[in-house]
């Protein structure tokens, strides 16, 4: 099992299917080659880039499964949980525990919009049936739920609770809860649109998207800014935002799958009810990602 620390890049990865729609192995084992040869710190298997609501049980497992021994400990592996209740939660937290996974990235219930206090006995409840460090996805944008600073303290309670994915598209989040809690709560930043600015606020790592396509740019713009090279990030990051923007859209699926798929680390196929691009969505969006290889920066 590899030990880990919550910072640096962690790609949402993506789940490569072939025409037929079933999960292509081959397709997902280069784009994680592609990342770890990007540099990254660690893999975040079948999140909501990765299609978790249109994946079963057992193909998350199969992902985690497959991931867990290609990557031999090199960097961790973590799984999604995205349920419905807190039962089947636990038994998805257990069963990947028993698989090998290095933690667990862990949204709050799916479908039921629970209030604070069933938020908070949710979380913890998974907590205290694994071992595995516990990364809680804070996303009000698009789960309904918003963690509290005040959840959070209660969270801490759980000592596998340790890091935050912070997608709360609020900034000043960053600095409240640094204020707070110190490095008790790690902070993996989770918009792609504002990832460099919440490195320089002091987040912890990046849970990135267009990673999944271009791992080498985003980790070196990780590097600068860890190296206090602000102005040389800024360069990659103003390159990046038209693609980075593909991000923070409701067929983030699709866009960025064909950015991947342009640099050859997966293909363009997604699950119904997603479907593919067409007239001048499809055009303008293959524009984007063409321009922007085209003007890709020298590293």
């Amino acid at each position: 099992m590899a030990q880990f620390k919550w910072e640096g890049i962690y790609p949402a990865m993506l789940s490569p299917f072939d025409e037929n729609g079933n999960l292509d192995f081959d397709m997902f084992g280069k784009n994680i080659e592609a990342q770890l040869d990007g540099g990254v710190h660690g893999l975040i298997i079948a999140g909501s880039l990765g299609e978790a609501s249109v994946l079963t049980t057992e193909e998350k497992y199969d992902l985690l499964t497959y991931a867990l021994k290609l990557v031999g400990g090199r960097v961790p592996v973590l799984l999604n949980i995205a349920e419905n209740t807190t039962a089947a939660a636990i038994k998805v937290a257990q069963t990947s525990e028993e698989l090998g996974a290095d933690g667990l990235m862990l949204l709050p219930p799916m479908r039921y919009r629970a209030d604070d206090r069933e938020a908070v006995a949710y979380f913890r409840a998974v907590a205290q049936s694994t071992k595995l460090p516990i990364l809680i996805y804070n996303n009000p944008v698009d789960y309904s739920t918003y963690v509290s600073l005040d959840m959070f303290e209660e969270l801490l309670l759980e000592p596998n609770i340790q890091a935050v994915k912070e997608s709360t598209r609020d900034l000043t989040n960053i600095t409240r809860l640094k204020n707070r809690f110190g490095d008790r709560l790690k902070i993996m930043a989770g918009v792609d649109t504002l990832g460099l600015e919440s490195l320089m606020l002091g987040a912890d790592g990046l849970v990135a998207g267009l990673v999944d396509a271009f791992p080498r740019e985003t980790v070196v713009m990780y590097d600068l800014v860890k190296a206090g090279e602000y102005k040389k990030a800024v360069e990659i990051y103003r390159w990046f935002m038209p693609l980075l923007e593909l991000d923070i859209h409701p067929k983030l699926v699709q866009y960025i799958k064909l950015a991947a798929t342009a640099e050859g680390i997966s293909t363009p196929y997604t699950r119904a009810p997603r479907l593919p691009l067409i007239g001048e969505e499809e055009q303008r969006v293959k524009k984007i990602i063409a321009d922007s290889i085209a003007t890709r920066p020298q590293l």
